[in-house]
């Protein structure tokens, strides 16, 4: 696999990365349905793992970068994983709605899972390590690394918004920073 098709390939992976993470803001605004703390979570692993892929798109594949997307694979599907086992017991319920059947922590797990998948098979094309790495970036690389850059931001600044500067409640009913606190009880 030469350098070139592996940058084409990472970035392939920052746009679908970018559009779970459009889905999830999609999600949050067009339903009103807040992200939980483990839904948090899973967003981080989701812009940690396309930081990696962003790496190998700026600075060329690199065994590290691809580290990276594992590693942060594997923390968001702890956090999914954690997620599907609450509700999988009787009378628990689930938390937010189905897409296509299955919730989103669940197909969180199944896009975490074939990152880790993906990101071990390029790791076995040791071609696309030697030099001469492609020089320059790409018009559709910057867009890439543009659109998961402000999404990034997007979900630091709804997260500060969600939780404010404590910990975010599990049944989150608003933005804590910007709904007016409750009255303190007269006395």
């Amino acid at each position: 696999m030469s350098p070139n098709l592996s940058r084409a390939l990472n970035i392939a992976g920052v746009f679908a990365i970018s559009a779970i993470l459009l889905v999830a803001f999609w999600d949050q605004f067009a339903n009103a349905e807040l992200p939980c703390p483990l839904c948090l979570l899973q967003r981080a692993g989701f812009v940690c793992a396309a930081m990696g892929l962003a790496l190998n798109i700026r600075f060329g594949p690199r065994p590290s970068h691809y580290a990276i997307v594992v590693l942060s694979s594997l923390v968001g599907a702890t956090a999914a994983v954690r997620q599907v086992l609450l509700h999988v017991a009787p009378n628990t319920g689930a938390y937010g709605e189905a897409l296509f059947g299955l919730h989103f922590y669940t197909w969180a797990f199944v896009v975490f899972a074939a990152m880790v998948a993906g990101s071990a098979v390029m790791l076995l094309f040791d071609r696309q390590f030697e030099p001469p790495r492609p020089a320059g970036l790409p018009w559709l690389g910057t867009a890439a690394l543009a659109l998961a850059g402000l999404l990034a931001l997007g979900n630091g600044v709804s997260t500060v918004l969600e939780c404010g500067g404590g910990l975010c409640p599990d049944n989150p009913a608003g933005y804590q920073l910007l709904d007016p606190a409750p009255p303190a009880p007269a006395g």
